[in-house]
């Protein structure tokens, strides 16, 4: 009789993540049907224990777009929903899951944090210039949107305090040093 290996898994509206944890696995099979039939089965051990899982998947999938990854530690599915939206559950069958299965906290996004791909976040606007729709691009800011910030320092306004330190002098007036009394006593 078969084991079942754990399985984790989780989903975005276009695909869904299957890791199936079996370190060492051999004679891999996996099988897909656009149904959403899902079987696996391999061998791991030194005793070649054989291991399986056999499910029908919530809804149908593109198995052509579908891809897979053997590697030493598990294998992965990524499996292309036939249509974009989110699956209430990952099998067919109501109820309790299997104990072998569980959900992939590491993978899993919920519905409404989903990078928004809908339309506005990668439209192409073309030759359109957003300037000329006067959308507050800077009138009313006065000095600030001249650069005429009194709070911001610049190099240069730097430059001249390490100048005016080191000669006892104003770099940009030239005139009485700082320590000389003042002329207009």
């Amino acid at each position: 009789m078969s084991r079942h290996p754990p399985v984790k898994w989780a989903q975005r509206s276009d695909l869904l993540y299957i890791t199936i944890e079996l370190p060492d696995a051999r004679d891999v099979k996996l099988k897909l049907e656009p149904e959403g039939k899902f079987y696996f089965s391999a061998t791991a051990g030194a005793d070649k224990i054989p291991f399986e899982v056999d499910f029908d998947l919530y809804d149908k999938v593109d198995v052509n777009e579908s891809i897979a990854s053997v590697t030493s530690r598990s294998i992965c599915y990524l499996v292309k929903k036939a249509e974009n939206k989110w699956w209430s559950r990952l099998l067919k069958q109501g109820g309790k899951p299997p104990v072998f299965l569980k959900v992939d906290w590491d993978k899993w996004v919920d519905e409404d944090e989903e990078p928004d791909n809908k339309a506005g976040a990668n439209m192409d606007f073309g030759d359109f210039d957003f300037s000329k729709l006067n959308m507050g691009g800077g009138e009313g800011l006065g000095d600030f949107a001249a650069g005429k910030d009194d709070d911001y320092e610049t190099e240069s306004d730097k430059e001249e305090e390490i100048t005016e330190h080191e000669s006892g002098t104003k770099a940009s007036g030239g005139g009485e040093p700082s320590g000389a009394p003042d002329a207009k006593a």
